[in-house]
């Protein structure tokens, strides 16, 4: 797990970023408490741990992910499921641990930068793993991996968070909204409260092995029905401060 300090960040895409979209915008000024954050997605290995331990609310299958190494990350994982994993582990350790939201993703993913990409004006393949097919920006065309790779297999972001950028889209706590008119400003998941049970759209973040480079900005947002699940989502935790 990784310290993060609490700060202040503009989160969403601006008005002149290439591929930027409605859903990015209105950018908003969001102060944002300290956290932690995991350095890395969650791992199969890491997961079929936690699995085998007592059921809180919903099942686990040990071993979902369609693309096998117990170092490269799960995937395959419905927001419910992921739910679940937090729930067992804050169980076994008698510490808190959730989903980050969407504002602590962006802000972690940034680690103080306001480019598309943590790593600059744009990425390539031998800096993330997405499908190189599709470059962002001046980039040129790369490597199309085809599928997940080992956790931490490219150099991390300034707050030395790996993966960010790429790999597996990862499910936040906060449910889907058009845009951000009205999103909180204190760093929050913006939530109905309704019951977690049910099949609202929940956001996703960061890109994938399977997406185009211009899904993986900073600033991109993706949503998907909890129950849903797909080769390319995954997720990190975000363990209580105490």
């Amino acid at each position: 797990m990784v310290s993060i300090a609490g700060g202040m960040f503009y989160m969403g895409a601006p008005a002149a970023e290439e591929g930027g979209s409605g859903d990015e915008r209105p950018q908003h000024l969001v102060t944002v408490p300290p956290f932690y954050l995991g350095m890395f997605a969650v791992t199969q290995e890491q997961w079929k741990a936690v699995a085998s331990l007592p059921k809180v609310n919903n099942e686990l299958n040990p071993d979902p992910s369609h693309y096998k190494g117990i170092k490269q990350p799960v995937e395959s994982v419905r927001w419910h499921e992921a739910m679940e994993f937090c729930a067992r582990l804050s169980q076994e350790m008698g510490r808190k641990y959730r989903l980050p939201t969407e504002a602590e993703w962006e802000y972690a993913c940034r680690a103080g930068t306001t480019t598309p990409f943590h790593f600059g004006e744009t990425i390539t393949p031998n800096l993330v793993n997405y499908d190189g097919n599709y470059p962002y920006a001046s980039a040129p065309k790369g490597e199309y991996r085809q599928q997940t790779v080992k956790v931490g297999s490219f150099a991390p972001n300034a707050f030395g968070l790996y993966d960010m950028h790429g790999n597996v889209w990862e499910w936040c706590l906060d449910e889907w909204h058009e845009n951000y008119k009205g999103a909180p400003t204190d760093g929050s998941a913006w939530d109905s409260g309704r019951n977690e049970n049910d099949n609202r759209l929940r956001i996703l973040r960061g890109g994938s092995w399977g997406n185009l480079a211009n899904d993986c900005r900073s600033a991109y947002r993706l949503r998907d029905y909890a129950d849903d699940k797909n080769y390319i989502i995954g997720f990190r935790l975000c363990p209580s401060i105490a």
